[in-house]
């Protein structure tokens, strides 16, 4: 009976889960849809944050993390029931974390391709970092 119950919550889950890619735009950013900024507090200084992101840092300088802290912090400043975009310098890193958000964990994430590099190019709003 349990493992019947956890299949069918598995499952559930999957439904609701979904991956998409789409690029910056101001379309985007009137959604309202929370961003989720997961460079580093270096990178927010340089070069600021999208207008309304939420910086969450992932992946540290030296590549490490810590999955069940970043998702602690995720859980506080977003509703991961709804949908939710990721956002880094290219693309590159939120190409490796969107898929495991979606596939593993069934949340609805909207994976930002070209990330700030992109934002920036598209002269979308971005606003300078504040601790």
């Amino acid at each position: 009976m349990k493992k019947i119950l956890l299949l069918t919550i598995i499952l559930a889950s999957s439904l609701f889960a979904t991956l998409t890619t789409e690029y910056a735009s101001q379309k985007l950013l009137d959604s309202k849809i929370p961003i989720v900024d997961i460079r580093t507090p270096p990178e927010w200084q340089e070069t600021g944050l999208i207008q309304g992101a939420i910086p969450i840092m992932f992946f540290n300088e030296q590549g490490g993390y810590d999955i069940n802290a970043w998702l602690k912090e995720l859980n506080e400043k977003v509703d991961t029931t709804k949908p939710f975009a990721l956002i880094c310098r290219t693309g590159s890193r939120t190409t490796v974390l969107a898929p495991f958000l979606s596939e593993k964990l069934g949340y609805q994430v909207i994976n930002i391709k070209g990330g700030m590099v992109y934002a920036k190019a598209a002269k979308l709003n971005i606003l300078p970092f504040k601790k």
